[in-house]
């Protein structure tokens, strides 16, 4: 399966038994390390029995001693840089590993990276789709829910990875073909330290993609990327002309509908069941990735119209008497939201709330005032964003307690035309397991006020 057996043998530590610390254990015995995995939480008993029968090593509640010696510690995405046990481990002499230097090198296809605040998934489905239309067989992995080394070994011509800003903040050595920044927004500040580091660790995703590779990022975030060069493709809204920049980037016309590379059209708005423009900027990003690779674009243009978005992710889940039900769970900061409510067309009543991120609401109070009827508030950053709001000027909204009272407040006050949007801008942690399980909620609270039970 793998070329060489530079690891059979060697002391492999992994810190972490998430589902990404896992796959790199599995990989990792599999290329014949002896393999040591540490946690400080409980781990599962199912993945306990699967390291005992696959003679892997184990720790949980705690990192002891064992940890290192290690000829490699590979370090888990989750792991913040002020981690207690990676301090230790650097007052040792050692420098841990991330989980892309460990593990790319055994993909056989070539990498395409994504990365950004928001839209990671949907453009990061978009190129595996569309390249798998175009005729050559690529996996989606990564951050999206599919462990990069789940794919070590595997026959593909492509590789799509999500990327979050955790991932590559430890990524050191890597060599992808292209990376694609979907745009930029404050996130993860906390772990991060700082808006700065986390751009940082966003931006490093352009210099692992060599000289012969590519990078596809908005133009408004090329100077904060620190990013140069000839393969820096650049994405633009101009004013509905065909224009053409010396760049030869993407242009984005509202008049036209339409994206274009040059004289050459990526695609028409109206080719694709996706809503907002921010996922028109997805497509045109992944159909550059197309074209950028030589691949067959009319046959991946072709294929556009069988794209479904990704769960939770300004998803159309209901329309009833003109108004529409959109999902957009996956909108857990600020950022996401703006784009929600400005990309998608028509007035809105905005659902907002849940487990705040520490963000500035009053951020919320222009775009809500330009494009929502009102907003109803749920969870326990309800009343933080009515303080915040109030202070702006904006008390266009209600405290609806919980997302089951905001659907039946919203169901009641639509008219013909609305959007009721959840886009909550906080995370779901406060009433719910995750976005998951928030956005499937919501649809069903849809379906019961909306008449449709």
């Amino acid at each position: 399966m793998f070329i060489g057996d530079e690891l059979r043998g060697a002391k492999i530590t992994v810190l972490g038994a998430g589902v990404s610390g896992v796959s790199i254990a599995r990989l990792a015995r599999r290329l014949g390390a002896d393999v040591f995995v540490s946690d400080s939480a409980k781990i599962p008993e199912a993945v306990a029995s699967s390291f005992e029968g696959n003679g892997i090593r184990y720790e949980q509640g705690g990192h002891t001693d064992e940890v290192h010696p290690a000829d490699k510690i590979v370090v888990c995405s989750g792991f913040p840089p002020h981690a207690p046990i990676l301090k230790k481990i650097a007052e040792r002499g050692a420098s841990p590993i991330g989980e892309l230097d460990f593990v790319i090198p055994y993909i056989k296809g070539q990498v395409i990276g994504v990365t950004g605040s928001n839209g990671k998934t949907t453009t990061t489905s978009l190129i595996g789709h569309l390249i798998n239309a175009a005729g050559a067989l690529c996996a989606v992995a990564g951050n999206i829910g599919s462990p990069i080394a789940d794919f070590a070994g595997e026959d593909y011509d492509y590789v799509a990875l999500e990327l979050s800003s955790f991932q590559l903040h430890w990524a050191m050595d890597v060599q992808i073909a292209g990376a694609v920044v979907t745009n930029l927004a404050p996130d993860h500040i906390d772990w991060h330290g700082s808006y700065d580091n986390y751009v940082a660790a966003k931006a490093r995703i352009l210099s692992f993609t060599g000289e012969d590779g590519f990078g596809i990022v908005q133009r408004r975030d090329l100077k904060q990327l620190k990013a140069a060069g000839n393969r820096i493709l650049l994405l633009g809204w101009s004013d509905g002309e065909n224009a053409s920049h010396s760049s030869g980037g993407i242009e984005m016309s509202r008049r036209d509908r339409a994206a274009r590379i040059g004289d050459a059209e990526l695609f028409r708005f109206e080719e694709t069941k996706l809503m907002g423009t921010h996922n028109m900027e997805n497509i045109a990003m992944a159909m550059a990735v197309i074209k950028l690779l030589g691949l067959d674009e009319t046959s991946a243009r072709a294929s556009l119209g069988s794209f479904e978005a990704p769960p939770h992710r300004c998803k159309l889940v209901l329309e009833h008497s003109g108004v529409r039900y959109i999902d957009d769970s996956k909108g857990t900061n600020i950022a996401a939201s703006i784009t929600a409510m400005s990309s998608i067309e028509g007035p809105h009543i905005v659902i907002l709330g849940g487990r705040g991120k520490g963000e500035d609401y009053a951020n919320l109070s222009e775009p809500l005032g330009k494009f929502a009827k009102c907003a109803l508030l749920i969870g326990e950053a309800a009343k933080e964003i009515a303080r915040s709001l109030a202070q702006c000027g904006y008390t266009n909204f209600i405290e609806a307690g919980d997302l089951e009272n905001a659907v039946r407040i919203a169901s009641s006050e639509a008219a013909l035309g609305d959007s009721v949007l959840l886009s909550p801008a906080c995370t779901s942690w406060d009433a719910y397991k995750n976005y998951n399980e928030r956005g499937d909620h919501f649809t069903s609270l849809a379906r019961k006020y909306a008449g449709e039970t």
